[in-house]
């Protein structure tokens, strides 16, 4: 079925704030989730994962009602180690989700796995997954914590912040800012705590504030009863410190006083390559006389994929429609400049890809407005068009943003088929006039069907154009 949901372009108006375009913090710890009434969340610190030399972000999607999921993880050369353990636990909720929730009916079910930098410091790198699983075996919010010490070349897991000796001592603390909260049993955090690898299994999600306290997060149903969520402590520095390894101090103190620059042991990183394709004046193409098609890529900017996928589109002088996520754009505000100097459109996917319609008003303006601020951050011009994940769109999604969403005419699967020449058939046997067509520039094998595309097109007579030109000129 074919759906054309494109309202007019509005400009995104209103206060966006800068600094959401570098990175994100963590959650405060307030007393609903655990901490100590009456007390002030400990500021936390921002990355900038631009600064992060070779950085990748290792992104899958679906744009499918019946699998709708989408992770991302980081790979920084030189923490393969880390790297690797990220791959394992993403690619394993994935394919258990996939198991139990794709080819059937999906509604009311899906995945999403994003990512966010504690520290990216000296010899330190610490990243946090979020998984929020609506899957019928696992409802809820889940996170955990990864670290790697570039001065030994060693991943770590959160307990590897604490010293061996110390690991009681740190289990009675934590327990102790937990007991006599609500909805937490004495006897039954005892229990959780009883034994080394029960506590170390609850013990997965810690990072340090800005001032130096250790924040220790748990999931919903972990050491409370599940109606009252999740729960987060604060040890302060001077309780903390003293129950830290070498490696746990240094990264606590690369969490206070971040360095400009981060060296975990990779050998030389290439910086990668970034077009430099500049657009000719303004798109005059009239749509009213010549047979136009709107390509627009989702999921992006991704190394090396985008910078390959310019270059094909360079060759043609096409224009297309990138919808760039959030935190893909703050890791490569590069690529998405030179998306804008060669002419293209950049359009909001949201931060990090979650299904809008289960988000209420203020989240789903904040998906939006933070993507938004990363997008002018890097091209100078905030976006005036977004296409929900999924093509799931609302009332309330409507209604909490002045961008105007877009669907589309043509689905290639590309998330599915990964073969470039049924990309390819798929955009050539099923296209027509005025079609917008979906596809996504984070899977190689869908850049290089590209060329195909672009080449068959251009011999019937097509012109290569961004939605908001194709609907302006219709």
């Amino acid at each position: 079925m074919r759906s054309r949901t494109l309202l007019p372009a509005l400009l995104l108006l209103g206060s966006l704030t800068s600094a959401c375009a570098h990175g994100t913090s963590e959650p405060p710890a307030t007393a609903a989730d655990g901490a100590r009434p009456g007390s002030s969340p400990s500021p936390a610190r921002t990355v900038d994962p631009s600064k992060i030399k070779g950085l990748e972000i290792v992104s899958d999607s679906s744009e499918s009602g019946s699998c709708p999921f989408a992770t991302s993880y980081p790979d920084v050369p030189g923490a393969e180690a880390m790297t690797a353990a990220m791959k394992k636990d993403v690619e394993r909720q994935l394919a258990t989700f996939r198991s139990g929730s794709c080819g059937g009916s999906a509604e009311g079910r899906d995945l999403n796995i994003s990512h966010q930098f504690l520290v990216a410091s000296g010899d330190v790198l610490g990243v946090r997954l979020i998984t929020q699983d609506h899957s019928s075996a696992s409802a809820g919010r889940s996170t955990g914590t990864y670290w790697y010490d570039g001065k030994a070349g060693a991943y770590h897991t959160a307990p590897g912040l604490v010293a061996d000796g110390s690991r009681d001592a740190f289990a009675a603390a934590v327990m102790d800012r937990l007991k006599g909260r609500e909805g937490v049993d004495a006897a039954t955090l005892d229990d959780t705590f009883s034994g080394p690898d029960s506590s170390a299994s609850v013990l997965n999600d810690m990072g340090f504030t800005a001032d130096g306290g250790l924040r220790v997060t748990f999931d919903r149903g972990e050491v409370g009863v599940p109606a009252a969520g999740a729960y987060a402590v604060v040890l302060p520095k001077e309780t903390v410190t003293p129950l830290l390894s070498g490696f746990g101090k240094r990264a606590q103190r690369q969490t206070m006083r971040p360095s400009r620059s981060l060296d975990v042991g990779a050998p030389h990183v290439p910086a990668p390559a970034v077009p430099t394709h500049t657009a000719s004046g303004d798109d005059d193409t009239d749509c009213k006389k010549v047979k136009c098609i709107a390509l627009t890529f989702d999921d992006g900017p991704a190394v090396p994929e985008t910078g390959t996928l310019l270059t094909h589109l360079a060759r043609y002088k096409a224009r297309v429609t990138f919808f760039t996520v959030g935190q893909n754009v703050a890791a490569h505000p590069g690529l998405v400049r030179a998306e804008a100097k060669a002419g293209h459109e950049i359009g909001n996917h949201s931060w990090n890809h979650p299904d809008l319609t289960r988000l209420g008003s203020r989240q789903v303006a904040s998906q939006l407005n933070r993507t938004s601020a990363a997008i002018k951050a890097a091209t100078g011009r905030a976006p005036t068009l977004f296409r929900p994940p999924y093509g799931a769109v609302n009332r309330t999604v409507r209604a909490a943003t002045a961008l105007s969403p877009v669907l589309w005419d043509v689905d290639t699967e590309d998330w599915k088929y990964r073969d470039p020449a049924e990309v390819a058939r798929t955009v050539i046997t099923k296209a027509q006039p005025n079609d917008v067509v979906l596809l996504h520039d984070i899977h190689p094998t869908s850049v290089a069907a590209v060329p195909r595309i672009l080449h068959t097109l251009t011999a019937r007579g097509y012109h290569f154009v961004t939605v908001s030109h194709l609907r302006a000129t219709l």
